[in-house]
């Protein structure tokens, strides 16, 4: 009479259990790890998006204006203003131009500074060019004349501002005349100190940006004052109704909301074009054939979201 094999053991539920809770810590750690790779990569698009996507941006409003300013003739002056040893002269007053609108073209040969100034010193000012102090005095009226720029990033037209040295020739081209303003010092100040701003009884020039590069925490400012004035032809003409209308062409003062609804949009479409490929792409053998459009179209989404994302942000570098 044979024994009937015994029952082999059954194996404890800890066991069983064992590699489906292993499996799925795996798992959690790939979908963890993969997140974080896409969380450094979009930081490292924004990153060069900042440095080289704003200074595109900014080039092709740098185009447009020169486009407004340039009929006027200021180019054609700014050659004698290097070599003039006309006096200084100043301008009557006048009312600013409208937000967003060209003030001037600056030129600082020493670092090779050549653009266009928009009035006002806010972010949609500022990714446009240099801005006008609104409230300051226009180029070469009495007084002290106010601009600041981007230093590292929207093109950096002050990247090299600390590089001027007493005696360095700012030139401020505009169709009342082109004015020459040498350099007399540099200092470092906090970004609340608005003095640097203040009043001055002769006709003066301030220039502001951020310090160090890269960083928003100091206020680096040079100033410099009327030496020359080449007065041009439209000196007595008309203003322009572009370069001297009303305010009314300003931002909206509630573009805070619209920038929100923009961020908020273009971040949707890009999360969305994004899973839609990815859903598509799981269920077809051919996925470049969902990634070929699904791409261009998540870029061109990606640029778009983050000029929006950097232009609500607070005004800095």
């Amino acid at each position: 009479m044979t024994t009937p094999p015994a029952p082999s053991p059954t194996p404890p539920r800890a066991e069983l259990q064992g590699p489906r809770r292993s499996s799925k810590r795996h798992q959690i750690a790939g979908h963890l790890g993969a997140a974080l790779i896409v969380a450094g990569a979009l930081v490292l698009a924004f990153v060069l998006f900042e440095i080289f996507g704003t200074a595109y941006l900014q080039q092709r409003h740098q185009s447009a204006l020169r486009a407004q300013i340039d009929p006027t003739g200021i180019s054609s002056l700014v050659p004698k203003a290097l070599h003039s040893t006309a006096p200084p002269v100043t301008v009557p007053t006048i009312s600013p131009p409208a937000e967003g609108a060209p003030v001037a073209v600056i030129q600082i040969p020493r670092i090779g500074l050549n653009q266009v100034v928009v009035e006002g010193t806010g972010e949609d000012d500022l990714s446009k060019g240099p801005g006008h102090y609104t409230g300051t005095p226009l180029p070469g009226e009495e007084g002290n004349v106010g601009i600041a720029g981007h230093r590292t990033t929207w093109g950096r037209p002050f990247y090299n501002l600390d590089q001027l040295v007493a005696g360095d020739k700012v030139i401020l081209a505009t169709d009342r005349g082109t004015f020459v303003y040498r350099v007399t010092t540099s200092l470092i100040v906090q970004p609340s100190d608005v003095s640097v701003l203040k009043p001055t009884p002769t006709p003066t020039l301030t220039l502001t940006t951020c310090n160090p590069r890269f960083s928003a925490a100091q206020r680096l400012v040079v100033h410099a004052a009327l030496s020359s004035t080449v007065r041009s032809l439209a000196l007595h003409s008309a203003p322009s109704p572009q370069a001297h209308g009303s305010s009314k062409g300003a931002r909206a003062t509630g573009s805070s909301g619209t920038d929100l609804l923009g961020i908020l949009g273009w971040g949707a479409l890009c999360v969305a074009i994004a899973l839609a490929a990815w859903l598509t792409s799981r269920r077809l053998r051919r996925r470049w054939l969902v990634l070929l459009p699904a791409v261009p179209a998540f870029l061109v989404a990606l640029f778009f979201f983050f000029d929006a994302l950097s232009s609500s942000l607070p005004a800095g570098y």
